[in-house]
């Protein structure tokens, strides 16, 4: 069969446009190389899902090359000699089954970063091919069809909004919130409630959410968390023209003497399949969509598919910052209110996102520390002064973790600037199990991230000892995370330095469109998958237009 739309991978990028093209009538197949999990596959076991995840690959099987500096020279190290894992959920939803639901906006002057603030020496700062008022009515769209609990908090950098509030309740709240709120106001700082994609109420077969007290890093049972899966591909599947192959692993994207895609290549069960569509949308979170638009060589593309501008792969985007936490005991809370469990503390401090006229900021996001028993325990095996605790030493200080203080975290989110030292390439020395070259990611990051980190941390300092918190910690640093991915692939207006048009839409290859975070020149100093869920339907929308 030949299908109208076929997409590679199926998570936040590719979600909104199986949804939206299935309701036009078009025929749609979605190739994700994991497994069909739903609601009553998922359960809160920790062994499982984080210490040894089973919706991940083997890295012995499925890795990345990680090119860091050693004495002044860049030195590649595979990710299984690491232990640094940057898959991110190889099932039906991808990551967004795991996320945590923090929704922010861009700000409009995201939009336009080097107009705003200029340029700043070694980051290839450039604007978007699209303005915030072009974003607006699909951020509006994501809050009503994925689903977004919250209220909307006045702040100075509100965020203009076609809609008086989010279109549904915000999720229930534990006490330490209220302390935040007034600790806040007495430092003179607004702190914002945070919107999550998590249903408050049912919507549709998606029941609310009850409170596991594990959500991050773990899928939702309930359906309340807004995965793709969740919330797009399981009500898209109901349309009868979505099909969605699992266990498909895209090696390549084959294309004609025109340069238009053909078919892609496939790993099915050992053995190679060719999955033929009119139109191709790739979407397997950018360090995996420039790998494999990299690998499609041919002749029509010698350094890659759409690459040969040799933008693809450059520029890529995570996110900048770090954690800052601290200690709270029965003297700030009681002890019912420190451990009622379950509920979200959901605050955000906002007002620092600008820090100046000339400086752009970030984020402070409100969490306590993951209720992850065996991630606690690990963590409190250590004394002050770095040594192992083992007997009655050990039995007290984990009675104490457990039962008498909470650790009180904000993580800061500020802008990864793009550079010409973070950057993926593959490896032809290097493969995986499927004979393809893995991805090598050179993870460079420029100064003015920690600068800017380390400000948004001592920041946050004043207001964790304003509410009393006691071990103060701060951790800010130049490594990225593995679950916020971007770039690669950016949008934009020149064809010589981007690799996609202003809707998505490759400038080399008339059928091809991405709209995973690749497409991304900057990432704001929020975490992305609302961005990312906004866009889709934005590019979806466009699609239509081509009337394929």
């Amino acid at each position: 069969m030949k299908y109208d739309v076929c997409i590679v991978g199926s998570g936040a990028g590719a979600g909104p446009i199986a949804y939206e093209l299935s309701k036009a009538g078009k025929k749609v197949v979605i190739l994700e190389k994991g497994d069909f999990y739903k609601e009553e596959n998922f359960s809160k076991d920790e062994i499982a899902f984080c210490r040894r995840s089973i919706v991940t690959p083997n890295l012995k099987d499925e890795y990345h090359l990680i090119e860091d500096k050693e004495d002044g020279k860049w030195v590649a190290t595979p990710t299984y000699e690491l232990g640094w894992d940057f898959w991110n959920g190889n099932i039906v939803g991808g990551s967004s089954n795991f996320m945590s639901g923090f929704f922010h906006r861009l700000h409009p002057k995201d939009f336009r970063l080097k107009s705003e603030f200029g340029d700043i020496k070694g980051a290839n700062i450039s604007d978007w091919a699209i303005s915030y008022e072009e974003m607006e009515p699909y951020y509006a769209k994501v809050e009503k069809i994925v689903g977004v609990s919250g209220e909307v908090t006045p702040y100075k950098f509100q965020e203009p909004r076609s809609t008086k509030d989010f279109p549904y309740p915000p999720t229930a709240e534990q006490p330490v919130s209220k302390l935040i709120d007034q600790s806040c106001k007495a430092l003179g700082i607004t702190a914002v409630k945070t919107p999550r994609a998590i249903m408050s109420v049912p919507k549709g077969e998606r029941s609310a959410c009850y409170y596991s007290n594990y959500c991050g890093s773990y899928g939702c049972s309930s359906g309340a968390k807004g995965s793709a899966r969740a919330a797009l591909l399981q009500p898209a599947l109901k349309t009868g023209n979505l099909t969605i192959k699992t266990k498909h692993h895209v090696k390549n994207l084959e294309v004609n003497e025109k340069g238009d895609i053909v078919f892609a290549k496939c790993i099915h069960e050992g053995k190679e399949v060719a999955v033929e569509a009119t139109l191709f949308v790739v979407a397997a979170q950018a360090m995996e969509t420039s790998r494999l638009l990299l690998n499609s060589k041919s002749k029509y593309f010698p350094n890659g598919l759409a690459n040969n501008s040799g933008q693809v792969g450059k520029n890529m985007l995570f996110s900048a910052g770090g954690v800052v936490s601290g200690d709270l005991d029965e003297k700030i809370l009681s002890q019912k209110e420190l451990f009622t469990e379950g509920l979200f503390v959901n605050r955000t401090i906002k007002d620092w996102y600008f820090i100046d006229d000339k400086t752009k900021g970030g984020i402070s996001e409100a969490l306590f520390e993951h209720a992850n028993p065996i991630l606690k325990a690990n963590r409190t095996k250590w004394s002050e002064d770095g040594a192992l605790l083992w007997g009655e030493k050990l039995q007290k200080r984990l009675i104490e973790r457990f039962t008498k203080k909470r650790n009180l975290q904000f993580e800061i989110f500020n802008d990864w600037l793009p550079n010409d030292d973070c950057f993926v390439t593959v490896d032809e020395n290097y493969k995986d199990k499927y004979g393809m070259p893995v991805a090598k990611l050179r993870i460079g990051s420029h100064p003015q991230n920690e600068k800017i980190g380390n400000i948004l941390a001592q920041k946050t300092i004043n207001v964790l000892k304003k509410i009393g918190a006691t071990n103060i910690k701060s951790s800010i640093g130049p490594y990225p995370p593995q679950n916020l991915q971007a770039g690669g692939c950016r949008f934009g207006n020149d064809p010589k330095t981007s690799v996609l048009d202003k809707n998505c839409k490759a400038h080399e290859v008339g059928n091809l469109y991405i709209t995973d975070g690749s497409f991304m020149p900057t990432g704001g100093s929020v975490p992305y998958t609302w961005t990312i869920y906004a866009n889709a339907f934005r590019v979806a929308d466009m699609i239509k237009l081509e009337n394929i």
